[in-house]
C-alpha cells in the first residue's frame, strides 16, 4: 500500500500465506503491508498436527490470541518453564518480551486468530534457538 494514500476501510481475504520467522505459515491478514495499518496486525494461523514453532519472543509488541478450533500447547517464561493449553473458545495474552513456543500436539489442526500491537508483525520477532531443546520435539 502506498504510504501517502489516505487510510480507508479495507477487506482482506486470507488466501495467501507467508512463512513467519517462528517456523509457521500465517495467512495474510491486517498489517501495514496489506492495508497500511499503523498500530495493529491480525492474522489467521493454522498449526498442523504434530507441528511446533521455534522458541521466540516479540521484543516490542503484545500478542492476543483467540483459539477458533482445536488446542495449542504453549510453553513460556525465561526458560520456557511455564505451560498452558489454549482450547477452542479461549483467549490467550502474551506480553512483549516473553519467550514462548506454541505447539499442536493433537492429531487435528488447530486454528487461531492472532492480533498484535505492531503493524509490522515480523519486525520484532527474536528467535531463541538456545531454548528450542527445552521443549521435547
Amino acid at each position: 500500500m502506498d504510504a501517502k494514500s489516505k487510510p480507508t476501510c479495507r477487506i482482506v481475504k486470507p488466501h495467501h500465506t507467508y512463512g513467519g520467522k517462528q517456523g509457521l505459515d500465517y495467512f495474510e491478514g491486517i498489517a501495514a503491508e496489506t492495508v497500511g495499518s499503523t498500530s495493529i496486525c491480525m492474522h489467521l494461523l493454522t498449526i498442523p498436527p504434530g507441528t511446533r514453532a521455534k522458541a521466540h519472543l516479540h521484543e516490542a509488541h503484545e500478542t492476543a490470541i483467540y483459539m477458533l478450533s482445536g488446542e495449542a500447547h504453549t510453553w513460556y517464561g525465561d526458560r520456557l518453564e511455564e505451560h498452558v493449553v489454549v482450547h477452542a473458545g479461549e483467549l490467550f495474552y502474551i506480553p512483549a518480551g516473553v519467550p514462548h513456543l506454541p505447539a499442536n500436539l493433537s492429531s487435528t489442526p488447530c486454528t487461531a486468530i492472532i492480533a498484535r500491537s505492531d503493524p509490522n508483525e515480523q519486525e520484532s520477532v527474536v528467535l531463541l534457538p538456545e531454548l528450542d531443546a527445552l521443549v521435547p520435539a
